[in-house]
């Protein structure tokens, strides 16, 4: 029986185009691991692809482990030879997303460990929404085809793994572990120790100071609001408001000229962080992600004129905690 990465290989290699592996906009660290590996499995089963990826990463982590692996990617704007007959293959993303720009080629695959979308469907699909790593599902596929992972794919794949399930206590399945344990042999102990601390910049930390400030803290539910933050800044500062002994729910949210970001965690089996991520943005954006690790977005054109965003958001969050009996 042929193993999944070589059922994808040999799909791919009836690409009409060129092959390319894309991960969502602004990857993260598990997005750049799992295009990373899937891009050098495919090698290995005779199939060259190419990751391009839209809009810059914005974690520093991120910036250096393309820089320390040698991962190559590139910006799909920069990248003129993508054609509509092309072949492409979406990592830790799916078609559709609002964090996955359109390549105008052909979506033939989706590997990811979020909720499956029923508006996509693909020649071949590998979703697993109960794994919290997208590195995971990629490094299963190496031991599956008896495939050692080369000293820095390991690295990248361990190190996504940490990263989105935060050091393996957040939505940790058992392949997770599983597959954090055994990349571990072939990984590079310190180049995972510089990554590590390499999380937040000094510019990071003047706006973590200033954000600070304004948390609020309602029963078990923490707020913390921020400006002109980045994706990646607004979903780390809300892991730190999590880890008050108080709070067992935080959204933060940062006021951005382009619209409010916002970031939800709950460590809170009954309050499931994608959906009351969804009933902060209800009607006005979009929202989503994982039980415990979700987020959303406003656009600036959908905010009501007029009304605080502060009250807005505290207003429809402990609205949803007291309908769910918190």
């Amino acid at each position: 029986m042929a193993t999944r990465i070589e059922t994808l290989a040999s799909m791919m290699k009836k690409a009409p185009g060129a092959v390319f592996v894309q991960p969502h906009d602004v990857p993260d660290p598990d997005a750049i691991a799992s295009a990373f590996g899937l891009r050098y499995l495919l090698s290995r089963f005779g199939v060259e692809s190419r990751v391009v990826y839209e809009r810059e990463y914005e974690k520093i982590d991120a910036q250096r482990m393309v820089e320390l692996l040698g991962i190559e990617l590139s910006l799909a704007s920069a990248v003129s030879s993508i054609d509509t007959e092309d072949w492409l293959v979406i990592v830790d993303g799916q078609k559709g997303n609002a964090n996955i720009v359109d390549l105008h080629c052909v979506e033939v695959a989706a590997i990811d460990h979020h909720e499956l979308r029923t508006d996509a469907s693909y020649r071949y699909s590998d979703i697993q929404p109960e794994v919290g790593s997208c590195s995971s599902i990629i490094a299963d596929y190496f031991f599956e085809a008896g495939e050692v992972p080369p000293r820095l794919v390991a690295t990248a794949l361990m190190y996504g793994i940490f990263v989105d399930t935060d050091n393996l206590t957040r939505s940790v399945s058992d392949l997770d572990a599983r597959m954090f344990y055994r990349l571990h042999e072939y990984s590079d102990a310190d180049l995972i120790r510089r990554l590590r601390c390499s999380q937040i910049t000094r510019n990071d930390l003047a706006l973590y100071a200033e954000a600070f400030r304004t948390a609020e803290i309602y029963g078990k539910l923490g707020f913390l609001r921020l400006t002109d933050a980045d994706d990646s800044l607004v979903g780390s500062a809300n892991d730190i408001v999590l880890s008050l002994d108080e709070v067992d729910v935080s959204i933060a949210y940062s006021l951005r000229e382009d619209g409010v970001k916002v970031s939800v965690r709950s460590i809170i089996e009954a309050i499931r962080a994608d959906d009351l991520a969804r009933a902060v943005v209800d009607g006005l954006g979009f929202g989503g992600g994982h039980t415990h690790m979700a987020g959303g977005f406003i656009p600036a054109g959908a905010l009501p004129p007029g009304k605080s965003i502060d009250t807005l958001i505290k207003h429809r969050a402990i609205s949803y905690m007291e309908s769910l009996g918190y």
